[in-house]
């Protein structure tokens, strides 16, 4: 029993998806998982309108639903479908557990919950992390520009002085200059 739930658990993990900016799994999904047929979920759900605001379930778009088959294979057979599916977030799916009564339901909702709220630790400690990795990148770039500058510092003490250039030739001395023969003015 306990295989199970650990191999449903990865299932479950590989079947949820981010659209909208939340984690959501897709109703054919779900209802594989309760072993329930998709059609009678989605119309348990629309009995109880109530229980399930736009935050716990939504219809996707054509173009979510588009962008969902092309980008997971598994989805393929919804390509031809007239019906757009139906997402749920973590509390839609616990809300499923109070419309659908079987036994397998309350265990899978309770197992799906959980799920939710393991990969949003994974996620929270992988931003702590995240952070970490990001204030040590910033240490070592403010590292890097000392070192580079010790560097500079050490070529140009290396360098060898620049000797002053000789010119060539003969330089008019203001001393010289004093000498000159005066010009006679002319009349």
């Amino acid at each position: 029993m306990k295989n199970d739930a650990i191999m449903t658990a990865g299932l479950i993990e590989q079947r949820i998806f981010v659209t909208r900016g939340m984690k959501v799994l897709i109703d054919r999904d779900i209802a594989e998982l309760y072993d329930v047929e998709t059609k009678y979920l989605n119309r348990q759900v629309k009995r109880n309108p109530e229980r399930f605001p736009m935050e716990f379930v939504f219809q996707l778009t054509r173009k979510e639903k588009a962008e969902l088959v092309t980008n997971w294979h598994r989805f393929a057979s919804l390509k031809h479908s007239s019906t757009l599916p139906f997402a749920f977030t973590e509390h839609g799916i616990a809300m499923l557990a109070t419309v659908l009564k079987s036994d397998r339901a309350i265990r899978m909702s309770i197992l799906i919950v959980k799920t939710f709220v393991r990969l949003r630790e994974i996620i929270a400690s992988h931003k702590e992390l995240s952070e970490k990795f990001q204030l040590l990148e910033n240490r070592l770039e403010k590292h890097d520009q000392d070192i580079q500058a010790i560097v500079e510092a050490i070529r140009r003490l290396l360098e060898p002085p620049e000797k002053p250039s000789r010119s060539i030739g003969f330089k008019v001395s203001e001393r010289i200059a004093k000498y000159e023969v005066p010009r006679k003015k002319s009349k």
